[in-house]
């Protein structure tokens, strides 16, 4: 009897000796929430130091003008709006490639300027709000007081500033995005962005957001540059 039970518990430390060992991932151990920094994106007010590895001389603090722009020695005016410090880096050593040879640049933040998105048309509370980290277009909606019985949240107009300092519309369905809509997509906005909340649906978008970016920075003052050319009027 003794021999048997032997021979079972010698059987069975061989078998578990020959199976593979389970290791229970870190992830499930305890899994830690990744936090990804938000992308530095330059604006009029920022400013900025451009320092040259070996033309010290050529060194500048630039305070980005309203109108996106900054202005260096060599190359006349660049435009910084709108850019990240490391895009704005390889635009200046792409400039400086042709004046210098084999050109250093670094690109330092020193301060930005205050963030902050308008909200207009059809909401409760129509204004200026502080950008947070993150912010969405729906979350701008909802700090404005939210929608108005009478807005159209499939139609809502974000209008950005492009690097050439033009106003580009942006359709965004908040509709959808609100249902759960697969489909939609919600983004995070940027620095000096309006969202505009209509009452009925926009015909020719273009020709609104020129107009309405007359109306909206000529007479409140909002504070906002745009190259509005008149040429490209429909």
């Amino acid at each position: 009897m003794l021999i048997v039970r032997f021979l079972i518990i010698a059987c069975a430390l061989f078998i578990s000796s020959c199976a593979p060992s389970i290791k229970v991932p870190t992830s499930i151990q305890g899994s830690q929430k990744v936090v990804v920094a938000p992308k530095v994106i330059l604006g009029p007010g920022d400013v900025i130091d451009v320092k040259f590895r070996l033309w010290p001389e050529l060194d500048y603090r630039q305070s980005i003008r309203p109108d996106g722009k900054i202005s260096l020695q060599l190359v006349d005016e660049v435009m910084a709006a709108g850019l990240t410090p490391e895009d704005l880096d390889r635009r200046l050593t792409d400039l400086y490639s042709a004046k210098l040879k084999s050109p250093e640049i670094t690109v330092i933040v020193v301060s930005q300027a205050n963030r902050s998105v308008y909200v207009g048309g059809e909401v409760e509370n129509p204004g200026v709000l502080p950008l947070v980290n993150d912010m969405s277009v729906l979350q701008a909606v909802i700090n404005a007081g939210g929608f108005k019985e009478t807005a159209m949240p499939e139609s809502v107009i974000v209008i950005r500033r492009g690097v050439d300092n033009k106003p580009i519309p942006i359709p965004v369905n908040l509709d959808k995005i609100i249902s759960g809509n697969d489909s939609a997509v919600d983004f995070q906005l940027k620095p000096a962005d309006v969202i505009y909340v209509p009452k009925t649906a926009i015909a020719k978008v273009d020709k609104f957001v020129k107009q309405y970016i007359q109306d909206l920075f000529v007479y409140r003052g909002f504070g906002l540059t745009y190259d509005l050319n008149p040429n490209n009027n429909n």
